[in-house]
């Protein structure tokens, strides 16, 4: 078992290993004493983990009630969220209880917004059961519901108060959703770590798997810690991301998240390189760790149209855009660029 301790505006640590869900009654109740405790999950998780976790408050003599909604993309929206928000609202929670989410990025994102919104705040838990989610979107913050017009343009940035990974989770998720997170791992790779780059890329993953999610953990702790709100160097977590958002939304979500973060890199890599922004040709070790790891190697659309969506991605802002460029395996640097700049290069 490895703590990885973050210190943002919150304080709290991401524990990772094997039965760590186990510790979530007693961790509550010695942070919080005697609250209600609100689980909030998609109907796909709920089916698989929600009775173990509510026999973990159980045992704590912990109130709870569990919030279940329709799997998915699609449910990271404001309807969703205020459903969530009424069914708080109607179980007569207050701000002194808490809100676990348990489930994949969705579900995090979702109940870590319901969390600042309901009350003006209420306690945190997140338990990850992706890999996505555990080295990436359930640390640093970052919660969202996607509107209309994209992905993510309505959220705050809220901490949790504590983070269990539970690596025993994963043994019920499909490999499509592993290889998701695998993008993500291997996006941490580029950006800060060649060596857990080479490991990624050299598929081995199984025997290594508890201290890869420590080190992914650990370089995202590292820049929330230096930028917790986005403003400078965490814009090097958005590696392949402005791409990747263009490319889950012109598939209508249909192409998840992990593999649009692929072909976003990729697609970013050959760029830098054609242009000569990179000192070597990243994209053929991409290319290798892709292909590895069960990920897309090849976008369904043209470049052309990706910069139409990007255009409108809420990282853009007076006509320019940060892209983020690898220089070299483990090394990246963020490009302020005007968006018109963006489209020549695209084209």
């Amino acid at each position: 078992m490895e703590t990885v301790k973050v210190n943002a505006s919150k304080a709290y640590d991401v524990i990772i290993g094997q039965k760590t869900v186990a510790l979530l009654g007693k961790k509550i109740k010695d942070f919080f004493g005697d609250v209600k405790v609100c689980i909030v999950t998609d109907d796909t998780v709920a089916s698989l983990h929600g009775e173990k976790v509510q026999g973990y408050l159980n045992e704590e003599n912990l109130k709870n009630k569990t919030f279940v909604f329709p799997h998915g993309e699609k449910s990271k929206s404001p309807e969703v969220l205020f459903e969530l928000l009424e069914f708080l609202a109607e179980n007569r929670f207050s701000r002194k209880d808490v809100l676990v989410a348990l489930g994949g990025g969705v579900t995090g994102d979702l109940t870590g917004l319901a969390a600042a919104m309901y009350m003006r705040g209420m306690h945190l838990i997140q338990i990850p059961t992706t890999l996505l989610a555990m080295v990436d979107s359930s640390v640093g913050g970052k919660t969202a519901v996607n509107l209309k017009a994209g992905k993510n343009l309505a959220g705050v940035f809220n901490q949790p108060e504590l983070v269990l990974c539970d690596l025993q989770m994963l043994l019920t998720l499909p490999s499509e959703y592993f290889a998701d997170g695998m993008a993500e791992v291997i996006k941490y790779g580029v950006i800060a770590d060649k060596s857990l780059f080479e490991t990624v890329k050299d598929g081995d993953i199984a025997r290594n798997l508890e201290k890869i999610v420590a080190r992914c953990v650990s370089i995202k702790r590292d820049i929330v810690n230096e930028d917790e709100f986005d403003t400078g160097k965490r814009q090097l977590l958005n590696f392949g991301h402005t791409l990747a958002h263009s490319i889950e939304k012109m598939s209508n979500f249909e192409i998840s998240h992990g593999s649009a973060v692929a072909m976003g890199m990729l697609i970013i890599s050959e760029i830098a390189w054609k242009n000569g922004f990179s000192d070597e040709r990243c994209q053929d070790e991409i290319i290798d760790a892709l292909l590895e790891n069960n990920l897309p190697i090849t976008c369904p659309f043209k470049n052309s149209e990706l910069y139409y969506a990007a255009e409108n991605d809420k990282k853009s802002a007076s006509g320019r855009i940060s892209i983020i460029i690898p220089e070299k395996i483990g090394h990246c640097k963020i490009m302020n660029i005007a968006l018109a700049e963006l489209k020549e290069l695209l084209e």
